[in-house]
């Protein structure tokens, strides 16, 4: 008779800071940001894009204070979800938890296309070759981010940290040789400036930057799957934080010395998507230029793996509590991974894929819309994280110090808070649409939060042992 093998009721990893701090750096996509994010950026700020950064960083730094306080008092998986549940009861933490899985899965959804539209256009230019429908290769991507979903990830996290490092090193060579090329004389150096809230933009530039932070949350999502959790992971959010926001300051002001700060707004809003590789060219060569558009294809796939994996463990903690199919929450009995999760949102991505292609949607718009409707749900997310903690602490006092307690959370939502206003404000920017487009995915995302209150009270009168398990929280 065949020997049962039990499913393992946890998920299994042995990640340490640097495979858990890559991973997190992944779901930003470092080589993709610089090349195409940080010119947007400049289009907006100019001069005053690594100000940005820092702002930014310095934001989501004290807000890391009670985050990672947090994250040793309510010792579980769930992320922001569990958070919220702690600090605003389990109405508000099943709210939560339904805007972070969506907001999560659009942001994923961003790199079928941009994918398919940057190896499209490498095929047919650089290696000359046939014109194939941009839907194959979105497939393409789907299937191989989640085949690397469904295995344990420690797989995962190898392919990421390899992808980074290399990514990394081309970030810096360019940095570099823009800092010793230099700008042309009278376009103002390297000049920098500071941002201020009468900046035209200043809304739609600290948005975009913000959203290269959302992937910190997995630190605490992956806590089942990392060696010695409570020094992991507090190390590896403040190593991810600091990192991506120095990182791409630098990277933003390497820019400013290459085309000279009264140049560079309008360089970018001239040039925006080749901005990056035409600097590459004249700076280090049109050999190296070919290499890192390779390496730009692996960093796409590398931030959908990494995305990929934060919705999986969301979609997971909803079915493990049993809010959602309890199926959701099977663990592999060899990768103790989420496959039945990480299947699931790979084959709703290739509906969509499949889909939009036969509604004849231009790819190029629908990434940058799915990106801007999962980044203002992880933005109302993040919001009510930052108050839940505040929250929490005040309801249950702790021996440490004030300042952790108190201070740090309450100015953390005060200033994610104004992101937020900032995100409603400029929505239909940040979508990049308006009329009834905007309209619907507005009131869609604001509605999820009440959704999620509504499925709760329901849950409590008919399912009030589902309901306890709310936010990973034991019976």
């Amino acid at each position: 008779m065949a020997e049962v093998v039990e499913e393992p009721r946890r998920l299994q990893g042995n990640m340490g800071v640097g495979e858990l701090a890559m991973s997190v750096l992944a779901f930003s996509a470092p080589l993709t940001t610089v090349a195409g994010f940080i010119p947007v950026l400049l289009m907006f700020g100019g001069r005053t894009g690594p100000a940005i950064y820092i702002v930014a960083t310095v934001i989501l730094m004290v807000f890391c204070v009670g985050f990672t306080l947090m994250g040793r008092t309510v010792p579980n998986p769930g992320g922001f979800y569990a958070f919220v549940t702690q600090g605003l009861g389990r109405p508000a933490g099943l709210g939560g938890a339904f805007l972070a899985t969506f907001g999560y899965f659009m942001i994923g959804f961003f790199a079928p296309p941009f994918f398919a539209i940057t190896v499209q256009s490498y095929v047919e230019k650089n290696l000359h070759g046939p014109h194939i429908a941009w839907g194959w290769y979105a497939l393409a991507i789907v299937a191989m981010t989640t085949a690397l979903a469904y295995r344990r990830i420690d797989l995962s996290a190898k392919v990421l940290t390899a992808v980074m490092v290399l990514e990394v090193i081309v970030v810096i060579v360019f940095d570099i040789a823009s800092f010793v090329h230099g700008a042309p004389s009278g376009t103002g150096g390297a000049a920098l400036s500071m941002p201020w809230v009468t900046d035209p933009n200043i809304g739609l530039a600290l948005l975009f930057v913000v959203g290269n932070f959302f992937g910190f949350e997995a630190t605490v999502i992956f806590r089942e799957e990392v060696k010695d959790p409570d020094k992991t992971i507090p190390r590896a959010t403040y190593l991810s934080v600091a990192g991506i926001g120095v990182f791409y300051a630098l990277a933003a002001w390497a820019y400013i010395a290459y085309t000279g700060a009264n140049k560079a707004q309008a360089a970018a809003t001239a040039n925006t998507g080749g901005m990056f590789t035409d600097a590459l060219t004249v700076l280090v060569g049109k050999t190296v230029v070919d290499i890192v558009t390779v390496l730009l294809l692996t960093s796409i796939l590398a931030s959908m793996l990494s995305i990929h994996n934060v919705t999986a463990r969301y979609m997971y903690s909803l079915g493990t509590d049993g809010v959602l199919p309890t199926a959701l929450g099977k663990v592999h009995p060899k990768h103790g991974s989420p496959y039945v999760s990480a299947s699931i949102i790979g084959a709703l991505w290739a509906v969509g894929v499949v889909l939009f292609v036969a509604l004849g949607t231009d790819p190029n718009v629908l990434y940058a819309r799915a990106s801007g409707i999962g980044s203002f749900a992880i933005v109302l997310l993040l919001f009510a994280a930052s108050v839940a903690v505040f929250v929490y602490f005040r309801r249950n006092p702790s021996q440490e110090p004030a300042w952790k307690t108190a201070a740090s959370p309450l100015l953390a939502a005060i200033g994610i808070g104004v992101v937020a206003y900032l995100a409603v404000t400029n929505y239909a920017d940040l979508l990049g649409g308006s009329g009834f487009v905007t309209s619907f995915f507005l009131v869609f995302t604001f509605a999820l939060f009440p959704i999620g209150l509504f499925v709760a009270r329901v849950l409590r009168g008919r399912r009030p042992e589902v309901y306890q398990r709310i936010g990973r929280q034991e019976l």
